[in-house]
């Protein structure tokens, strides 16, 4: 089970979350293993979800393992992250997926 925002892992996914430069993307798996929860990618994403909408967490890079925007509760929320990811020279192809060869962060080591 998820632990409530806030909790020690969510601050931990947060600390990776924010280590993403501009430009670049990751995956929630990717997150996940960085993060020391390998396997846990829908944590990544609980995570993303209870981030508090002052937050300076760049949530925009976290993106599926497909290399799309995840589909959100909220109507057009997808279309503002892909905005966002545009705006910082991400492209998208016409499948609505970017690159992760191209646009995949590649961190120079395990978060401590």
């Amino acid at each position: 089970m998820a632990e409530a925002a806030g909790g020690s892992s969510y601050q931990i996914i947060w600390e990776v979350v924010r280590r993403i430069p501009p430009g670049q993307v990751a995956t929630y798996g990717q997150i996940a293993a960085l993060a020391g929860l390998a396997g846990h990618a829908r944590q990544v994403g609980y995570a993303m979800h209870a981030l508090p909408e002052a937050s300076d967490v760049p949530w925009q890079r976290v993106i599926n393992a497909r290399g799309e925007v995840s589909p959100r509760s909220e109507r057009g929320a997808e279309h503002y992250q892909r905005h966002l990811l545009e705006d910082e020279g991400v492209v998208f192809d016409d499948r609505g997926r970017v690159s992760l060869a191209t646009y995949r962060w590649e961190p120079s080591s395990k978060l401590d």
